[in-house]
């Protein structure tokens, strides 16, 4: 996957954590606490900025004979078979099956691929 983004992605270096005295301190654990905090926050403000539009989306999974027409979605469009019989890449794909297989449409039919 490829991650973009519109803004620079700031770095978020590990926080200088202060020393934890030898007895229990309130104060202690506060400041710990706050300096903690900043940081997930900083992560959390970075990773707001990752844009998932590049993600594929999912195929439609059709039976052969539930598929669009293949000139109707036009060259290159890909779709997913459940019920392929016997494929072969580059085929057409045939119907009656149960073999699972992307197909893509060469503009005239759907093929396996």
């Amino acid at each position: 996957m490829i991650v973009t983004s519109d803004f620079d992605l700031d770095r978020a270096s590990p926080p200088n954590l202060p020393l934890a005295p030898t007895d229990y301190d309130s104060r202690y654990q506060e400041q710990l606490n706050n300096v903690l905090r900043l940081f997930f926050n900083r992560l959390n403000a970075i990773s707001t900025q990752f844009s998932t539009s590049e993600i594929i989306p999912a195929l439609t999974v059709y039976t052969v004979a539930t598929l669009p027409s293949a000139v109707t979605s036009g060259a290159g469009a890909r779709s997913f078979v459940s019920n392929a019989l016997a494929p072969t890449f580059g085929s057409t794909v045939a119907g009656g099956g149960s073999v699972k297989v992307p197909v893509y449409s060469d503009g005239t039919n759907w093929k396996v691929g």
